[in-house]
This record gives structure tokens, C-alpha cells and sequence, in this order.
């Protein structure tokens, strides 16, 4: 019988950690069970609030929201047709109105600049985009007084343009910062053969850079969505009644009706569905957006 001697110098391979053979002996059917648990119980308060919103005040009151397993008959989407008719629709499109648009342009504005810090040359180019980076931890807070006083002179305050004119501004630093470490990535080589075929620097941004920047495109909408949907600070200093938020009106509700749950659960349900739902939409694209710059 013939035996294969060890090279001198050659090691063996070293032996896995006892977390690495447990995994390994758990396969990944156990662990995706575990995950899914934990994702359900996760979603158990949404679960809950939806319930909520669809039974009646008074058996909220009386019994807690699980006991409709027993009890379907408690089951009701009154409360939506009361909150549809108390003039909710119109916070709704006011949260849209306010926030699409503040998507929208955060996401112009920092594609075009982040693609100018990343690859065209301009003096003090490195110096404006540390400010840029630097006003990331500029808080809201410290803007509030000044730019009322700014929107007071120009005729703004209170109005939709105004909330949206705040939002982008404060979307901005970091959006350019996340969209420019992803464009640095793109190898420079696409761009220059784009330069040889005679595309200017706009044809190279719209028809080779911005297409491939949808995975960090997806993820910035996701963040300025879900921060301007959500937002109640901005819109209880610069909206005025007429063009209040949904987070507004129910802030409102609970100051006037502090046990009105069956107006603040579906309210509240209304608000939370919408950003579900993009999440949902975009989530293969959202994992590899928050890696955008992190590998090179």
C-alpha cells in the first residue's frame, strides 16, 4: 500500500468552531424556520393595529384585539367609512403631494451632483463635497426658527411647496454622499469608451451611470420616503391646516379625542400600508444599496 507523505511546511486545514459545526449540522431549513418566526413575530403590532382598525370601539374596550380569532362577527370596516368621511382623504393626498415630490427631487438633485463629485474635475471639488458630508450632522432643530422666518418673507409658510423646500434641503447631504460613493464604484472604463464614441458628460450620467445606480437609486427613495411619509416635526411647524399630513391629523386627533382609537387605528393603519408596500416593491434592490460604496 502506498502513502502520500506531507509536503514540508503544509498545514492542515483548521478545524471549524463549535458555532461553525452547529450551523452546519442545523442546516438551512432550521434557521430559515427560526428567521421566518422572528419576521411574524415582528409583524405581530401591525397584525394588531390592523385588527384594531377594523372592529368596533367597543369591543376594543372590552377585550383585547387577539380575541377576534373567536369572535369574527366583531369584524367591521365601519371605522374606515367614518374616517374616509371626516375629511381624511385630503391629509392622505396632502402626505402625497408632499412627499412624492421631495422623493423625487432628492433624488435628481443628488444623482446629478453625486455624479459630478465622483467623476468630473472641478477646483475646490473635494473641499465642497467635505461640506456636503459635513452637514450631515447639522440637525434639523437649529433650521426651524430661521427658516420660518425665511418662508415668512417669501410668502411660503404654511404651504406645501414649503414643506417640500425643507425636506429636499435636508435630503440632500445625504443622498449626494450615498449616490457619490456609489458612482466612484462604476469602473472608469465604461465611461471612458462612452467619451470615445463622443457622449458628453450628461448622454454618459443618463444612459450609462444613472441606469446602474438602481439598487442605491432603490434604497435612497426607500430612506426619503419613509423619513418625509413619517415626518411630523416639519409638518407641525410649516403646515397649516389645509395642508396638513396625515401624521398631523392624527397628532390632532389625539390631542382633541385622546380614546378616539376607532379614528387613530385605521388612520394609523393607512399611513403604515403605504410604506409596506414600497418596501416590499423594492427590497431586492434595498440590501444592495446600503452596500453602494462599501466594496471596491
Amino acid at each position: 500500500m502506498m502513502t502520500t507523505a506531507t509536503a514540508p511546511g503544509a498545514h492542515a486545514a483548521p478545524r471549524p468552531g463549535l458555532a461553525a459545526r452547529i450551523a452546519g449540522r442545523a442546516g438551512g431549513g432550521l434557521i430559515q424556520v427560526f428567521l421566518i418566526l422572528i419576521g411574524l413575530f415582528w409583524l405581530l403590532p401591525t397584525l394588531g393595529l390592523l385588527v384594531v382598525s377594523i372592529r368596533d370601539e367597543t369591543d376594543n374596550n372590552a377585550s383585547g384585539w387577539w380575541t377576534f380569532f373567536t369572535k369574527p362577527a366583531q369584524l367591521t370596516f365601519e371605522n374606515y367609512t367614518n374616517l374616509l368621511s371626516s375629511g381624511f382623504t385630503s391629509s392622505f393626498w396632502n402626505t402625497v403631494w408632499i412627499t412624492v415630490p421631495s422623493t423625487v427631487l432628492v433624488i435628481g438633485i443628488a444623482a446629478m451632483a453625486g455624479y459630478a463629485f465622483a467623476w468630473i474635475e472641478f477646483p475646490g471639488r473635494d473641499l465642497v463635497f467635505l461640506v456636503v458630508v459635513g452637514l450631515l450632522v447639522v440637525p434639523i432643530q437649529i433650521a426651524l426658527i430661521p427658516i420660518a422666518k425665511l418662508y415668512g418673507f417669501l410668502g411660503i409658510f404654511g404651504s406645501i411647496p414649503g414643506v417640500v423646500l425643507f425636506h429636499v434641503a435636508f435630503g440632500l447631504p445625504f443622498a449626494i454622499f450615498l449616490l457619490r460613493n456609489f458612482f466612484v464604484g462604476i469602473p472608469r472604463e465604461l465611461l471612458e469608451a462612452a467619451r470615445m464614441d463622443g457622449a458628453g458628460e450628461w448622454k454618459i450620467f443618463s444612459t450609462v451611470v444613472f441606469p446602474l445606480a438602481k439598487p442605491a437609486v432603490a434604497s435612497l427613495g426607500i430612506f426619503q420616503f419613509l423619513w418625509v411619509w413619517n415626518d411630523l416635526l416639519i409638518a407641525l411647524v410649516f403646515a397649516d391646516t389645509e395642508n396638513q399630513p396625515m401624521t398631523k391629523a392624527l397628532q390632532s386627533q389625539m390631542r382633541q379625542f385622546g380614546t378616539n382609537v376607532d379614528i387613530l387605528a385605521p388612520g394609523a393603519f393607512l399611513s403604515l400600508i403605504v410604506p409596506l408596500i414600497l418596501f416590499f416593491a423594492f427590497q431586492r434592490y434595498f440590501v444592495r444599496g446600503l452596500l453602494a460604496g462599501s466594496v471596491k
